[in-house]
């Protein structure tokens, strides 16, 4: 809703504004959704990578996915990743379980 608009909700004309103004707001958020919608399936139909670019090397989502092609658990990746200092794609010390199965899936879908 429209915070910067003074409207009295006290009366029953401004209650009737703040709720036309709710509603046109509404409006506006998914017609802002649906033309990013549609711009995105647009670049993507052009092949424009979307989303932000990996920051990993290859070579670690190449371990990872070999180590699961050799039936290595989920929580074992992240374990002998985590043993030999293997710095995460932010650059943060400590991978998850859940972070290689994503990597896993991505390069999966590639």
């Amino acid at each position: 809703m429209a915070l910067d608009v003074s409207v009295d909700t006290t009366t029953p004309q401004g209650a009737a504004m703040a709720q036309i103004l709710s509603v046109f707001a509404e409006l506006e958020r998914r017609l802002i959704g649906e033309r990013t919608k549609a711009a995105l399936a647009v670049k993507k139909a052009q092949g424009v990578k979307l989303g932000r670019p990996r920051s990993l090397p290859d070579d670690v989502v190449e371990r990872i996915v070999r180590a699961r092609d050799r039936h290595a658990t989920w929580r074992a990746i992240p374990d002998e990743l985590n043993k030999e200092c293997v710095p995460t794609a932010q650059g943060g010390k400590a991978w998850h379980p859940a972070t290689v199965w994503l990597l896993a899936l991505g390069a999966a879908r590639q």
